[in-house]
């Protein structure tokens, strides 16, 4: 070091008698003593050179800098020395790195399943995507895996979402530990897993895979000392023998899944062609679903809607159940997706209303006080020609007045076609009848036609509830639907509330009508009648 400046002192500390004679190593930190012999050999290489480097000070401090060398030349032209101008840039090297950071934690988010941190639906479908491709080049095979937990949802019922969530979590590290690196493991959603799996010559190499998976799921999840047995059913197709796309290796991997549920769980399955007689069965159910409608197999279940303030009965939802005269009572999403599907459910939808509005003027009849009706209505009913005029037709001949009756529409089916759905909606309105939007927060309605539509009540879904109040987004999310419905002078109702924690926060944040298990789960006609008796 034979020169030594003002500036130099104030950025690193040093007065020029320190350093004056010094070998200028002692400005770097050990792991940046190469990088500072690059950047000298190429100054003297090319008589000029820019990088950052980080420095220490003399109070050890560690700095970035960004240096401008260049060689120092005599009179006759010969390399003498090098000069160097450092310049601070910590602060604005921290701030990109902060941004760095912050969109590898965005990027991730967008990527991942936040419960599990495992890829989630759109990152394991560009593997498979980018793995079909190379495939194809090199004339090699894979396997599709979809893995569901088996009587998830009863742990769900019974222990909670905390618990259904710890268990998730626990599954989702004995499945990271069957796979290899390679592969890719992603949770779709619910108790849903896919695997990719690579290099499967043959069928027993990807049996093998499926028993290490159900190995790893034999010993016992113990959480909060609560002992559970949880067992996973698979299905399984491979590239190139079942499907050479995308969408066909999900489908008859999540066919032979639901094969394996049929044979009785616990077990995993390869997809046949033979499997295809899924969609005679779905034939025989719609048959039996027609039958059901006209032999009034179906019941009407009711779930309270209560006031938190008071716990006081504000209405009741009418909620469908079908008492198959040989499988027993089938839930509803066993067969409403399949009505939806065959348009069975305008049907469906007109025997609820006939039903609830009797049982709700019987009701009122015992002097009894069930409050406001909300029924499900479907898009595809509410388009109906003849809605208006079946409607009316159901309120004479019931004696129901308008003034009890609330019709629940979700937001993506009233997003359909949002044109007609305002016109429709006003008729509606114009009649006296109130309109609430169900699962509001999961689709995809825009503000400007929200304020058009003849609303009078938004429905929390209880995609946001579960994790209340201890998820950050769905409390955010939340609060953002209650400010809106205030903001717009919408009444706001909460569904699938099912703790006290739930409650306390709802009603803190404005939402005082809840509906969920917290208190009370969907009851048949005579609990309804002992329930409204009490």
């Amino acid at each position: 070091m034979i020169h030594w400046n003002h500036g130099a002192t104030e950025l690193l500390g040093y007065d020029a008698s320190e350093m004056i004679g010094r070998n200028i190593d002692i400005l770097y930190p050990e792991d940046e003593l190469k990088k500072a012999r690059w950047i000298k050999m190429q100054t003297l290489l090319y008589g000029s050179y820019r990088d950052q480097i980080r420095k220490q000070t003399k109070e050890g401090k560690v700095i970035y800098t960004d240096v401008s060398a260049s060689v120092l030349r005599d009179e006759k032209n010969r390399i003498v020395g090098i000069t160097r101008y450092s310049q601070d840039i910590t602060q604005k090297k921290e701030i990109e790195e902060a941004l760095l950071e912050q969109t590898k934690k965005l990027n991730f988010q967008a990527y991942h399943d936040p419960l599990t941190q495992l890829p989630n639906r759109t990152l394991f479908n560009d593997r498979l995507q980018q793995t079909i491709v190379y495939a194809q080049r090199h004339q090699e095979s894979f396997g599709v895996f979809f893995i569901d937990l088996d009587n998830f949802k009863q742990i769900n019922d019974t222990l909670g979402h905390y618990m259904g969530d710890e268990v998730l979590k626990i599954v989702a590290k004995r499945l990271i530990k069957c796979v290899r690196e390679e592969d890719t493991l992603s949770r779709l959603g619910g108790d849903e897993f896919t695997l990719l799996v690579h290099e499967l010559a043959t069928p027993e190499s990807a049996a093998k895979v499926a028993e290490k998976i159900m190995d790893a799921m034999k010993e016992p999840i113990v959480i909060d000392h609560q002992t559970l047995h949880v067992t996973v059913s698979i299905g399984i197709s491979l590239y190139p023998r079942d499907a050479i796309n995308m969408h066909d290796l999900l489908k008859y991997a999540d066919i032979a899944m639901y094969k394996a549920k049929e044979e009785g769980r616990n077990n995993y399955q390869f997809y046949s062609s033979k499997m295809m007689n899924i969609a005679l069965k779905k034939a025989t159910m719609e048959k039996e679903l027609r039958r059901a409608i006209e032999e009034n197999e179906l019941l009407v279940y009711y779930q309270p809607q209560i006031d938190a303030r008071n716990r006081s009965l504000v209405g009741v939802e009418a909620l469908v159940r079908w008492d198959h005269p040989e499988k027993g009572l089938v839930p509803p999403d066993a067969f409403i997706p399949l009505a939806e599907e065959t348009g069975l459910i305008k049907d469906l939808d007109h025997y609820v209303m006939c039903q609830a509005m009797s049982d709700m003027v019987e009701w009122q009849q015992m002097g009894l006080a069930p409050g406001i009706l909300s029924l499900n209505l479907s898009i595809s009913q509410l388009m109906k020609n003849d809605f208006f005029f079946k409607l009316q037709k159901t309120l004479l001949e019931t004696g129901f007045k308008v003034k009890w009756l609330t019709f629940e529409i979700t937001e993506n089916q009233v997003m359909l076609n949002p044109k007609r759905s305002i016109k429709k909606l006003t008729m509606l309105n114009q009649m006296g009848v109130k309109i609430s939007i169900d699962d509001f927060g999961t689709g995809y309605s825009s503000l400007a036609y929200l304020k058009r539509f003849p609303v009078d009540k938004l429905k929390i879904d209880k995609s946001f509830i579960h994790d209340l109040p201890y998820n950050a987004e769905d409390c955010a999310i939340t609060n953002a639907v209650i400010a809106l419905a205030e903001s717009l002078q919408l009444e706001i109702i909460a569904e699938g509330v099912e703790q006290r924690d739930q409650v306390r926060y709802l009603l803190e944040q404005g939402c005082y009508i809840i509906q969920g298990y917290h208190y009370s789960r969907p009851l048949p006609k005579k609990e309804m009648t002992e329930y409204l008796q009490r």
